[in-house]
């Protein structure tokens, strides 16, 4: 069985940092569109697509937010995080097939509140910063050791 651990606010120093990697895959878009509700055609109609100023078609933009969402719940700080508010700034489009490395880095430590600010990285493959931005969190106190949920396959028909 696997498991998943947090880091609790003390264990945690200004300058540590996770990555995670995720190549994004038309299932990807579909299932976000679903989630969100978000079907602009930029993400989903090539033949639109072509006529933008992408010349293709892109991923959502808070594909990348939802990757810092996972990397804070699931990393650092883990289990128990509280996300309080986060900043993004899209800097270049995230395409079907492009690898995306999410960086955090935690840059401060607000001691009375128990809170990190983390500095937020979204880099493709050819190391071009594709998404910026900032996460403040509410970082857990206690230790946490749970069974990872394994998720259900879905099936796009």
């Amino acid at each position: 069985m696997e498991y998943i651990e947090n880091r609790t606010y003390d264990q945690i120093n200004i300058g540590d940092s996770a990555s995670l990697t995720r190549t994004i895959t038309e299932e990807d878009i579909t299932i976000f569109g679903i989630l969100s509700g978000d079907r602009n055609p930029a993400h989903f109609d090539q033949e639109y697509a072509e006529g933008s100023m992408f010349k293709r078609r892109i991923a959502h933009g808070m594909i990348s937010g939802a990757l810092i969402s996972a990397l804070l719940g699931m990393q650092l700080p883990g289990p128990g995080t509280i996300f309080i508010s986060q900043t993004v700034r899209f800097r270049r489009p995230v395409y079907i097939g492009d690898t995306i490395t999410v960086t955090i880095t935690v840059t401060e430590k607000n001691d009375e509140k128990q809170r990190l600010i983390f500095d937020c990285q979204c880099v493709n493959q050819a190391g071009e910063v594709t998404t910026v931005g900032t996460a403040e969190v509410l970082a857990p106190t206690e230790p946490i050791r749970r069974p990872l949920v394994e998720l259900p396959s879905i099936q796009l028909v």
